[in-house]
């Protein structure tokens, strides 16, 4: 489908290394002017399910600044837009969780918040699992806890995880399992 929207100027509010926030005159798709809000990552958002032989996952348990409350994730973290999305995902699980995966499968892409941002994410199925020592960074302050895959399902459907991109995952995970 043809794109109904004009935009006239983009105009950078603010930006850091992670993000830029734009202001955007445009005319909608009426042939109004307006404006629009956009938050442009300069990452891509990565999540990995890790699942081994017994059927366990790993969960990641951190505060976050943003929610000011505390979450259970699955593994996760940035890649760099230009950089291998799998290999940004290999190093993410083992800085998170201290795994090393001998076989990855990318289940899904996603778009986190297409309203106001441009985000785009992938999870990633990780398995055959070998355990070594996390590297958190050190903004990182992380519980792992290692439980049965169902368990996680559980949680997705008691709302006990409320990240989209670990809901999305683990919901896709789960039919691939056949779970």
């Amino acid at each position: 489908m043809e794109n109904p929207w004009k935009t006239l100027k983009i105009n950078a509010k603010y930006e850091n290394p992670w993000i830029r926030l734009e202001e955007h005159d445009i005319l909608n798709p009426a042939g109004n002017p307006g404006i629009y809000g956009k938050v442009h990552f300069k990452n891509k958002a990565l999540g990995i399910i890790p699942v081994d032989l017994e059927m366990h996952t790993w969960l990641v348990g951190q505060y976050r600044y943003t929610l000011d409350e505390y979450s259970w994730e699955i593994p996760m973290g940035g890649g760099p837009i230009g950089l291998d999305i799998l290999e940004s995902a290999k190093r993410e699980l083992k800085e998170e969780t201290g795994l090393i995966a001998a076989k990855w499968t990318e289940i899904m892409r996603i778009h986190t918040s297409n309203s106001v941002t441009d985000e785009e994410g992938f999870v990633f199925l990780a398995e055959d699992l070998v355990q070594e020592e996390p590297e958190f960074e050190e903004t990182e302050v992380l519980q792992i806890k290692r439980i049965p895959f169902q368990e996680a399902l559980n949680w997705v459907m008691e709302g006990k995880i409320t990240d989209g991109i670990s809901i999305a995952g683990i919901l896709k995970a789960a039919k691939i399992l056949g779970l």
